[in-house]
């Protein structure tokens, strides 16, 4: 049996988003457990004009057994104080939201369809901390401080952002702002990913369920 096309699909994305040459600065990825539907993400905002500069927040993103036909979730662990973040940490981002609800207000080319990717997705939220949308927030209280006292606001932001170095992985180096996009140095063989990790994992049938392996259905 052949494995559930949006395994395969995940595994492609993210070995492009895990290529030095290919990967986006401001995300360090790995997989939780090796579980192709779970990725940890460590999100870095690299402006210097943003309070979030400096952080090392950590997410969570998690992939449905239908994607890219339903879109992620994604949730702050722990929490971050934004506008668009609910308590729990989940993220409100019209990008991961499905199209064809009128009471949202959201235009159906800013919700999920099939053709947006991972990239797409992370793009977006990089934007959104910097340019939260207030008009309908997550944490109202973020929303009223970015609104009318941007002082407190930044000092929250600030506060967390120390919190947050915590969780920089030991050997992992902060990208900034005038390095990131600079041709990456040649990589080192330690740093190469196995090509024989990802054809043994496509050829393992027990990382998951039996439904995996159903086609997916188009809409």
């Amino acid at each position: 049996m052949s494995k559930a096309p949006s395994a395969t699909l995940l595994f492609k994305q993210f070995k492009e988003l895990t290529d030095p040459k290919k990967a986006i600065p401001s995300f360090h990825i790995t997989l939780d457990n090796d579980d192709i539907y779970q990725w940890n993400i460590g999100v870095m905002v690299l402006s210097d004009d943003s309070p979030y500069h400096g952080g090392y927040f950590k997410a969570k993103m998690t992939f449905p057994k239908d994607y890219p036909y339903s879109p992620p979730k994604f949730r702050f662990t722990p929490a971050i104080y934004h506008p668009n973040v609910y308590q729990d940490g989940l993220l409100c981002i019209s990008i991961l939201h499905r199209s064809g609800d009128e009471s949202s207000g959201e235009a159906d080319e800013e919700t999920w369809s099939p053709v947006q990717s991972v990239e797409s997705v992370l793009i977006s939220i990089v934007s959104l901390l910097s340019s939260p949308n207030i008009n309908s927030p997550a944490n109202v209280d973020a929303a009223v401080d970015w609104r009318k006292d941007r002082e407190r606001y930044d000092r929250i932001v600030r506060e967390q952002v120390e919190e947050s170095k915590k969780s920089i992985p030991e050997g992992f180096v902060m990208p900034s702002e005038a390095s990131a996009y600079v041709a990456p140095k040649a990589v080192e063989a330690a740093d190469v990913v196995d090509d024989d990790f990802w054809m043994e994992s496509e050829e393992s049938e027990g990382d998951f369920d039996d439904d995996e392996d159903e086609e997916l259905h188009s809409d």
